[in-house]
Parts: structure tokens; C-alpha cells; sequence
């Protein structure tokens, strides 16, 4: 595997797991009071585990060709 791809991999990953976090936040499941809103909170944390998810899901399936 090269190390572009990896680099990707490992980006998908933080951000998917950093989108979980935030929308644990969201949900009320971590209780951390914000000044923002919370809908704002939950677009956020939406984006953020989607689109992680599907990056890490792209570059591992990935074929070496």
C-alpha cells in the first residue's frame, strides 16, 4: 500500500472519529454546553462522520492498479 493512500486512509478515519464525538455531543451523550446552536452542532458532526466515512471507505477499497 502507498503511502498516499494510507496518509488518506488515516484522514477518513480522524475525521469520521471526530464526527462521532461531535455528534455524541449533539445527542447529549457527552455533556459539553456550547454557546452555539445545536442544530449548527449536529450539521457539523454529520458532515464530518459521512464524509470520513466514505473517504476511508474509497481509498480502502481501492483497488492497487
Amino acid at each position: 500500500m502507498d503511502n498516499k493512500r494510507m496518509i488518506f486512509m488515516i484522514s477518513g478515519g480522524m475525521d469520521a472519529l471526530l464526527g462521532a464525538v461531535v455528534l455524541l455531543i449533539y445527542f447529549g451523550i457527552i455533556p459539553i454546553d456550547l454557546d452555539i446552536p445545536r442544530w449548527i452542532i449536529g450539521v457539523l458532526g454529520g458532515i464530518l462522520f459521512f464524509s470520513g466515512v466514505a473517504v476511508f471507505t474509497y481509498f480502502f477499497t481501492k483497488s492497487e492498479s
